[in-house]
């Protein structure tokens, strides 16, 4: 399968359809998915509560991925016009120096307990620790399932917190989770050792809980990209110069937290529409992301160098939580389809993915920043969003857009105003 597919935006909806339907190995039924059928009202009503409706996001697919040597094609659900189009266009100068490496740390998750009013919270700490392997094997009882494909409990570890509230005493258990994301298998097994660590500590255990800053499932990717596919004919800058302004652009990032926000929100723009389109939890990989990003004072989650053949390297380090088995994704049938459509075999593979996806994100976004700026690429698919909503029939969209980027006037009324000139 190649991923590179050279003008699939010029595509009607239907011929891409049919294109990734050859280029996956679709069956009808995910085929049907990804052309519109979502959820039912019954399904639904089963993921959610209080249910009136369903809401579409479109699904689109980013190209050009080589990941590790395959090449990957990349579901994602998002509003945000330029999106798809900047990850796509990453990747393809990603591919001229064999795509994006990466490497994940293991699907280990870590559920917290919680102990309060502990007398003697040290000593406590060290009676925790000499009965890590009766704790270890009580939560390994709680999924027998889990265990038997090589997860469960990896390690028990214990924290003294100072708080507002005084000494707490928080045990960690550290539990290989596999191909799931894990939060419902740490959760039980934090609730079954409550009692033991209750009657260890001799205090009252309150919250347990997973934590979401899953620093012990990091996921790494990388890539080299030559000058000269930095830049491009309508810059007068040349590809060296803007390699050196994605390094400064990328230092600004990493020495204000002003310019890191939105540094690694373009980051998670890609990553989020990925997840949302497998129905994975995007709000545990965000709220992982940012604290990890904010571990010694919030900086970037990415880095850019130059290397000695004067390439622009680029990497990026996260926790990403996320899951293959169970979840929601298989009550959504278009979900169902994506995941087809990635054709992930792991849950470490798919981390791996997110993280290739999110520096594309990056990297498209910052060569946009210090070249041509960001509004330019973004408005002139905005313009189309804009015809749209002046009532431009679909004949008209594209002239009407491009006329408005042309005149530098991509406004309610100008399109409204070209509409009525262009239909007389």
């Amino acid at each position: 399968m190649d991923s590179r597919i050279s003008g699939f935006y010029k595509l009607s909806v239907e011929e891409r359809r049919e294109r990734i339907r050859g280029l996956a190995d679709l069956d009808e039924d995910a085929v049907e998915a990804v052309g519109g059928l979502g959820l039912d009202d019954r399904r639904a009503d089963t993921i959610s509560e209080n249910v009136i409706g369903t809401l579409e996001y479109p699904l689109s697919v980013a190209t050009n991925f080589k990941i590790d040597g395959e090449d990957t094609l990349v579901p994602m659900a998002i509003e945000e016009t330029s999106v798809v189009a900047a990850a796509s266009y990453a990747a393809r100068m990603a591919r001229a120096e064999g795509g994006f490496t990466t490497d994940v740390s293991g699907p280990l998750m870590i559920a917290q307990i919680q102990a309060v009013d502990v007398e003697d919270p040290h000593a406590a700490k060290v009676r925790i620790h000499q009965h890590a392997d009766k704790l270890r094997e009580l939560a390994d009882e709680q999924d027998p399932v889990l265990v038997e494909h090589g997860g469960g409990c990896q390690e028990v570890q214990v924290r003294v917190v100072d708080t507002p509230r005084g000494q707490m005493v928080v045990t960690h258990l550290v539990v290989d989770v596999r191909d799931a994301m894990g939060g419902n298998a740490v959760n039980t097994m934090a609730e079954a050792l409550a009692p033991e660590i209750e009657a260890i500590t001799g205090g009252d255990v309150e919250l347990r809980i997973l934590s979401n800053l899953a620093d012990r499932r990091l996921g790494r990717a990388t890539c080299r990209v030559p000058p000269e596919q930095l830049n491009d004919e309508d810059s007068d800058l040349s590809g060296e110069e803007v390699r050196d302004r994605i390094v400064d652009a990328w230092a600004f990032a990493e020495g204000d937290p002003y310019r890191a926000a939105t540094h690694n929100k373009g980051i998670m723009n890609g990553i989020d529409a990925v997840t949302t389109a497998t129905f994975n939890d995007w709000r545990a990989i965000e709220a992982g992301a940012h604290t990890y990003a904010a571990m010694d004072g919030y900086d970037s989650l990415t880095t850019y160098e130059v290397d000695d053949d004067g390439h622009l390297v680029g990497s990026i380090e996260m926790p990403i939580q996320i899951g293959t088995v169970g979840g929601a994704t298989q009550l959504q049938p278009a979900a169902g389809a994506a995941m087809d459509i990635l054709d992930v075999d792991s849950a470490d593979e798919f981390a791996g993915v997110l993280a290739a996806v999110g520096l594309a994100q990056n990297l498209a976004a910052l060569r946009a920043l210090v070249s041509e700026g960001i509004q330019q690429g973004h408005m002139s698919l905005h313009a189309k969003n804009i015809a749209i909503q002046a009532g431009a029939p679909g004949e008209l969209v594209d002239e009407i857009a491009e006329r408005m980027v042309e005149e530098d006037a991509i406004r309610q009324d100008r399109a409204e105003e070209l509409l009525e000139e262009l239909s007389e």
